[in-house]
């Protein structure tokens, strides 16, 4: 019945339905990160300007994105497929990307929004393409198109969980991620000394 009544939502409301459903995901991410972080405090600003990026940018931005790809590209076909992939990797994912470090970083006030950018763009980028060619092989192929980004919502739960604690304690790196899975406090302790040291080095030189 839940399952009849959501799909019915997505029908007759399929921006509003999408949207939402894809900034609620996204947040709830950033959640799942804070509580492995094993926090003494939940950042809920935090969580709020993830939550403002997904729903102000990405939400929107997908749910556009994948219906001018399929006005464009129509169909199931392979060469079809293909070229929504290959536009989907090498364009909307480094947006998406870069959106995030920068529009959070400027939600925050950060005085280089573009800092963690540089730090952990190509790192992440590279890092998505383990990931995020297989999850649209399956939207393309599976969904029909007014599930689309809602899928991709899904999808991003678990990689807004990564994307969070890339930018708060990680690089950008899969590796890292995944030693921070298996033993959180060793691994935020090792990239604090890392973070240390890079600023030690930074102040030496231009000393």
């Amino acid at each position: 019945m839940r399952r009849a009544v959501l799909k019915e939502a997505a029908k007759r409301f399929p921006w509003l339905a999408n949207v939402t459903l894809y900034g609620c995901l996204f947040a709830g991410g950033d959640l799942v990160h804070q509580l492995m972080a094993q926090k003494e405090r939940m950042d809920w600003k935090h969580t709020r300007n993830v939550a403002i990026v997904a729903i102000s940018f990405h939400g929107n931005f997908n749910y556009f994105w994948l219906r001018a790809l399929e006005r464009r590209f129509p169909g199931k076909s392979a060469g079809m497929v293909f070229r929504k992939l290959l536009l989907d990797q090498s364009f909307a994912s480094p947006l998406a990307t870069s959106v995030f470090y920068t529009g959070v970083s400027f939600l925050e006030g950060k005085e280089d929004i573009f800092e963690d950018w540089r730090e952990k763009f190509f790192n992440t980028w590279k890092t998505g393409l383990m990931y995020w060619p297989f999850m649209q092989f399956l939207n393309f192929v599976l969904m029909p198109l007014y599930m689309r980004t809602a899928f991709m919502g899904c999808c991003a739960f678990l990689w807004a969980t990564f994307l969070c604690f890339s930018r708060q304690n990680g690089d950008g790196t899969a590796g890292v991620a995944l030693a921070f899975v298996m033993d959180p406090r060793k691994t935020l302790e090792e990239m604090r000394e890392a973070r240390l040291a890079r600023k030690r080095q930074k102040a030496q030189r231009e000393n």
